[in-house]
């Protein structure tokens, strides 16, 4: 499985293989069309209270992936529901303007750390 991070707000591609977005709220101002999704695994992005916690502080970061990684890890079932779309290539959505140090990048380090 190759798994890649992509913003939402750019255009899709036919190389994006599965489209999954990891925001547990819908990018503003963006239809579904155009958004091309596979599938919208609100359940395995961060909670609202970590999400408003960290506010893409990068001196956050380390601790940010520890909680996050918890809260994955206590929710077995909300990763579950990703397993049919892990197959061949895959791009992990998400809105933040921060392109490097966000929850899509994060999910992609749990997922190597922890093959489905």
């Amino acid at each position: 499985m190759q798994i890649y991070t992509k913003r939402i707000y750019d255009p899709p591609s036919d190389s994006d293989g599965q489209r999954i977005l990891i925001d547990r709220i819908w990018p503003r101002g963006l239809s579904r069309e155009k958004a091309r999704l596979d599938y919208w695994a609100r359940d395995c992005a961060p909670s609202t209270e970590l999400r408003k916690w960290y506010h893409h502080d990068p001196d956050k970061w380390e601790e940010f992936r520890k909680r996050y990684f918890a809260e994955l890890n206590a929710a077995p079932q909300a990763l579950e529901t990703l397993r049919p779309y892990l197959q061949g290539k895959v791009t992990l959505l998400f809105a933040s303007r921060e392109t490097s140090l966000n929850n899509a990048t994060a999910l992609k380090q749990y997922l190597q750390q922890n093959p489905l």
